[in-house]
This record gives structure tokens, C-alpha cells and sequence, in this order.
């Protein structure tokens, strides 16, 4: 207490002076309008601006947190872009029974007036409207792209519905699939991988094909399986086919570069740029299919055991 005695009475000119001062400026503001105003309008600059700092520190400091709400806004709305496999079956003669609780639907000239919630095949009521590829949002922490055989990481896994097998799309396209995956952790094959190869086909015509990766420019693919006798143009979008339940049907992969009739072959040599730059890869989202499970068991059973065919 004596020190801060001491403090007042050594250095008791200046804040005699600084009282002063306050009063002189408060005195001088309140006496017009005119410094009223002036003097709000320049405290309100100078802490608007004190402020604007204050908010860029803050939300560099939170980026984390609102990229994962970014993600996960996206992944909602990026799996509206597919169509659920369920979604082109129109009930053509059969009317939908209602629901308990439902309005009743009128059908006219046996087809129903408008597009059912659900159709009943094979006794089962089935959803379709029901989003058939989920997104699982996901940050890349460890991608290679100098190898044969490339792979990712990524932070999510089983804990998140992450498991083997499940594809991988960027904003800009294709990524790979799913290889192994812990409770928390994820490793991928990437596109740019040896033995990874994507059911394709042209949007513009429609025609299927695979796309591959030649293994030497991160950029480039082959577009196999192409016949001779189909038309081509420099330029041309190649998605995903939908021939399987790894990836949504049209998916962008990437567009034609160039191709090549060789006289030895009875197919185009497509070279692909792909959608996707590699070399840049951050924030990823895995696809998670509905109907896999049950496509796979039904194809399954299509097949004739190993060993077998060949005695058929």
C-alpha cells in the first residue's frame, strides 16, 4: 500500500494532467452536436477496425472447424446429385398401396397421376427417393504420386462408415477406393495406381468403356475398350458408367485429350485428361453405397461357382 502511495504522489503532475486532458475532451465533445458526431463517427472507424483484426485472428484460429462444417454441407448436397439407383423404376401399371395414414393416389389409364414416395416389387415396399450413395466427408493427410502403385490416407474410418472397398470422390472428380481401414484411419488406392481401373463411358454418346492409369503423368489416363468404328472428339466428357455400386453414375473422371487408330488393334487409344489434380489433393469425400451389399449378393449368385464354367 505505502508503494502505491509512493506511485501516486511520484507521478501525481501526469495523471493530474491526464485527468485534465479526459475532462478537456469530454467537455469538447458534449458542447456541440457537431464534435459529438465527428468524434462517433471516427471512434466507430477506428473500433470497427480494431475489431476486423480481432475477427480475421479468430477465424484463422477456427478454420479447422469450419472446414469441417464446409465439408459436411457439401457432402449433403453433392449426394443429391445422385440419383438412387431406385430412382428410374416408374410404376407402370401397378398402383402403390397406400401407406396407413397416406392419401390415397388416383390412377388414370393405369399409370399414377404423380411419381410414388415408394414402389412395391417383389412384396417389398422400397424408398425411391431415398439418397442410395451417402458422403462421407474426409481431409487427405498423406498422398504419394511418383510411384506405380500410388496411395492415400485419409482421417476417417470404420468409426465414421469408412470399410474396404468404398470409393473416393474429390469436388473434381474420381480418386480411387478405399484399400484397408482402421477405427479412426483410411488408406486408398488412388486412380493413379496400377491395378485400378474405372467402369467409364462418353457422355455425349454413351459409349462404355474402362479408365486406367498409364503410370507415368500424374494427369493423363487411358480410356479403354473404345471400338474403331465409334466417332470421337477431342474434348469429350468421360464419366463414371454406373455399372457397378462403387461410384454414382456420372461422376466426372475427365475429358478426351487425343486418340489413335493403331492398325493392330480394334479399339480407339484414348488419352484422358483427369478431372482431378493429385498433386493438390486436400478435402475428399468416400461414397457409401446403399445397394452394394445386396447387388453384390444377387451378382454373386449369377455366377457359377469357380471351376465350373468351363464344364458348362
Amino acid at each position: 500500500m505505502k508503494n502505491l502511495l509512493r506511485l501516486l504522489v511520484r507521478f501525481q503532475g501526469l495523471l493530474a494532467f491526464g485527468l485534465l486532458e479526459g475532462i478537456s475532451l469530454y467537455l469538447f465533445v458534449t458542447s456541440s452536436s457537431y464534435q459529438r458526431a465527428a468524434f462517433f463517427n471516427s471512434a466507430n472507424a477506428y473500433t470497427g477496425t480494431v475489431l476486423a483484426r480481432r475477427t480475421e485472428v479468430l477465424d484463422y484460429f477456427h478454420l479447422g472447424a469450419l472446414n469441417q462444417q464446409l465439408l459436411a454441407e457439401n457432402a449433403r448436397l453433392r449426394q443429391q446429385l445422385y440419383p438412387p439407383d431406385l430412382g428410374r423404376r416408374e410404376a407402370d401399371s401397378v398402383a402403390v398401396p397406400p401407406a396407413p395414414g397416406d392419401s390415397l393416389r388416383r390412377v388414370r389409364y393405369g399409370r399414377p397421376a404423380a411419381r410414388p414416395d415408394t414402389l412395391l416389387l417383389a412384396q417389398r415396399r422400397l424408398a425411391a427417393h431415398d439418397p442410395a450413395y451417402p458422403l462421407v466427408a474426409a481431409r487427405v493427410i498423406n498422398n504419394s504420386l511418383r510411384a506405380v502403385d500410388n496411395y492415400f490416407t485419409l482421417n476417417v474410418g470404420l468409426a465414421d462408415g469408412v470399410r474396404p472397398g468404398l470409393g473416393v470422390l474429390a469436388a473434381a472428380g474420381v480418386v480411387g477406393r478405399i484399400k484397408a481401414a482402421t477405427a479412426h484411419y483410411a488408406t486408398a488406392t488412388s486412380l493413379l495406381h496400377s491395378k485400378t481401373s474405372v467402369s467409364a463411358k462418353i457422355k455425349r454418346d454413351g459409349t462404355f468403356g474402362s479408365v486406367r492409369w498409364p503410370g507415368d503423368d500424374p494427369t493423363q489416363g487411358l480410356l479403354d475398350d473404345i471400338p474403331r468404328q465409334n466417332k470421337l472428339v477431342v474434348g469429350d466428357t468421360v464419366v463414371t458408367s454406373g455399372y457397378n455400386a462403387i461410384f454414382p453414375e456420372g461422376v466426372f473422371i475427365g475429358t478426351v485429350a487425343s486418340f489413335v487408330k493403331e492398325p493392330d488393334k480394334n479399339f480407339w487409344t484414348v488419352h484422358l485428361r483427369l478431372g482431378v489434380d493429385f498433386s493438390n489433393l486436400t478435402y475428399v469425400y468416400v461414397v457409401t453405397s446403399r445397394s452394394r451389399p445386396e447387388r453384390d449378393t444377387v451378382e454373386a449368385r449369377a455366377l457359377p461357382p469357380a471351376g465350373k464354367e468351363g464344364r458348362r
